[in-house]
């Protein structure tokens, strides 16, 4: 019975994914056909690859547990400072307090909450991809055969048509945004930049068989506003620029990124800044008021976080998109990873490897949720103003929420954390009267 429905489920994938492409059949045709195929996909390749997965791991522990040895991964110990410390010798100093700290930081080596966001998320079941949970390929060779013919199919039959279509858009892009760049300022350009933004940002979805779910579509961005959404890869931009228009806020990019960005700007107002200004946090907000002070400019498009984060948590959103003042829409951005891979490791892989990887994925299938406009309440600062948008966002994503500071990606942490650990080991002995009265343990 496997064997049939498997046997039906590729000339069924052709006709529902490709054959509207070829065809020409419209957008909103061709987003229910890949509907009408999410569900035996779904049925066929997950439920019995996970199967397969699961008889072959139980063979895999029944053959060793004869050698089996203790890994000897320490238990996370969750008690506070506080406790753990006034415990022993009633709070004043101990040289044992020194193992204290050596265990906590073994802790956070052996199982670390942040730089383990900074690479591909763990699937329960394997989605018969190279890229994330390889070895699960090698426990029974049915699964093994599926996943060859996954890869002849992803990159025979798949890759050469996404990259002819890819090479299309980029062209589009530039030669109409040429083109677009000729008409005076006024309100015909403005219309048909926004056109061909759309249907270039609309193509490059279907380049990476994109099936984009949008929700709550009345709390859409409004011109003089700022989106504000978590990020997981480029793609973000491209995704929430096929639903609608934007003004980008960011770092100014060479190679691909840069003629994709200098096409765009011919066209619209975009807010881009060279690596040295990003540090002047005073031009960039003067730059942002000056933008959203213009109720006729598109409204701006920014990721807080600053860095890509691997689609499971949301971490701690930068304070200057939060001090302009306006009106702030929150964005929630979802990936299915049972398709495909869409974080970027920028740290691990270029633009072109990342591009490569995403092409020879199976799809990309996301979920959009537009929240409600959300401003400053009085006597709220703009820290807790952040904090408050990052939970909606998180919460309606269905990721955790970190207080950590993305940009620990690439660099080492802040001396204040440590220092702030410090001192509060300091005030407990200090409270405790062991400093000044001699009494050492």
């Amino acid at each position: 019975m496997w064997t049939i429905r498997m046997c039906s489920f590729f000339p069924s994938l052709f006709l529902h994914i490709l054959a509207p492409f070829m065809a020409g059949i419209s957008q909103a045709c061709a987003t229910r056909s890949r509907r009408k195929l999410q569900k035996p996909l779904k049925e066929l390749m997950y439920l019995w690859a996970t199967l397969q997965i699961e008889e072959g791991v139980k063979k895999q522990k029944a053959m060793a547990l004869e050698n089996l040895i203790s890994t000897g991964i320490i238990q996370r110990d969750e008690t506070p400072m506080e406790k753990e410390v006034v415990s022993r010798c009633r709070g004043c100093f101990s040289l044992a307090d020194v193992m204290y700290f050596s265990k906590k930081g073994c802790e956070a080596v052996a199982e670390d909450e942040v730089t383990r966001r900074f690479s591909s998320e763990e699937l329960l079941s394997w989605n018969l991809l190279s890229r994330t949970n390889a070895n699960l390929h090698h426990v029974s060779w049915k699964l093994a055969a599926v996943w060859v013919t996954g890869i002849l199919i992803r990159y025979c039959l798949l890759l050469p048509f996404r990259i002819c279509l890819s090479v299309f858009s980029i062209l589009l892009l530039v030669l109409a945004t040429t083109v677009v760049g000729q008409f005076p300022n006024g309100r015909v350009k403005g219309w048909l930049s926004n056109q061909v933004q759309m249907i270039c940002a609309t193509l490059g979805v279907r380049c990476l068989s994109g099936l984009v779910h949008f929700h709550n579509r009345e709390n859409k961005p409004q011109k003089g506003g700022i989106c504000v959404a978590n990020h997981t890869s480029p793609l973000d931009v491209l995704i929430l620029a096929s639903d609608g228009c934007y003004s980008l806020v960011g770092q100014v990019h060479g190679g691909l990124m840069g003629l994709i960005q200098k096409s765009c700007m011919r066209t619209s107002q975009h807010v881009l800044f060279e690596r040295s200004e990003m540090k002047d946090r005073h031009l960039v907000r003067k730059k942002l008021r000056e933008h959203i002070a213009d109720k006729a400019k598109l409204p701006i498009l920014i990721f807080p976080e600053g860095t890509c984060i691997n689609n499971t948590s949301v971490m701690m959103f930068k304070k200057g998109s939060f001090e302009v003042g306006g009106t702030i829409h929150p964005v929630a951005i979802k990936y299915d990873p049972r398709f495909g891979d869409a974080f970027w490791n920028s740290t691990k892989h270029s633009i072109m490897t990342y591009g490569f990887n995403v092409l020879t994925s199976w799809a990309i299938v996301c979920n959009v949720w537009y929240l409600p406009p959300m401003v400053k309440e009085e006597e709220e600062d703009a820290v807790h103003f952040a904090d408050r948008v990052k939970a909606v966002i998180a919460a309606r994503a269905g990721m955790s929420v970190l207080p950590w500071d993305g940009g620990l990606k690439r660099k080492k942490i802040k001396e204040s954390f440590k220092e702030e650990q410090q001192k509060k080991y300091c005030q407990i002995v200090i409270e405790n009267g062991s400093v000044g009265s001699g009494n050492v343990c």
